[in-house]
């Protein structure tokens, strides 16, 4: 079966600096042989905020009828979940906010009615990315962002040892990171250390 990758372009702004650092790691994953990769733009996606109305908690789904109920699905079925994101205001920005906001069905599927969110067979053999870029140089920027990231990730079944993070500081102006001396070589190394992981995780 192919490895499954689903990736989300999280900025507001299409073309910019973390969708370019995700673009390239995309380049080397569909020229991998047994590889299917999608990529969902926030900005497109139809994905509304959460309105912390908890009726997943009983309903086992969201009431709102929206860009989820595809992305819902992808979720579950991907093997490597990437999330790029730039920090706005020393956050995660908005448009990713949101996706994550709305894994609270998740959440409540996993604590509160104590259902699974994945097939046993498939714990321990998902993996997730964060790519984050942002445009202050200071060494705590993405900080703030981790925690968030990591709860997302927790709640549709990827473990936190089992999340890997590329973030690049220092990078302000769209197209910044193209002049960046090893953002480029950094996305694809990391491209092809996740599929090798993938593969030997699966058995393929």
């Amino acid at each position: 079966m192919a490895l499954k990758v689903l990736a989300f372009a999280g900025s507001p702004r299409r073309g910019g600096n973390s969708e370019t650092l995700l673009d390239w790691m995309l380049d080397v994953m569909r020229n991998e042989p047994g590889v299917e990769v999608e990529k969902i733009a926030l900005t497109d996606a139809n994905i509304n905020q959460c309105r912390g109305c908890n009726m997943c908690e009983k309903l086992n789904c969201c009431v709102q009828r929206d860009g989820m109920d595809v992305v819902h699905d992808k979720l579950i079925e991907a093997d490597c979940i990437i999330l790029a994101a730039p920090i706005f205001c020393m956050g995660i920005c908005a448009q990713a906010k949101a996706l994550i906001d709305r894994a609270q069905v998740f959440r409540s599927r996993k604590y509160v009615l104590k259902l699974p969110i994945v097939p046993p067979e498939r714990k321990g053999k998902r993996l997730g990315v964060f790519l984050s870029t942002a445009g202050q140089t200071w060494s705590y920027v993405f900080d703030a962002a981790i925690p968030t990231v990591k709860c997302f990730f927790h709640v549709i079944e990827v473990r936190d040892r089992d999340i890997q993070y590329l973030m690049i500081n220092g990078v302000d102006e769209k197209g910044a990171i193209f002049i960046h001396p090893t953002a480029r070589q950094d996305a694809e190394k990391l491209a092809h250390a996740v599929i090798a992981d993938l593969r030997q995780r699966q058995g393929s």
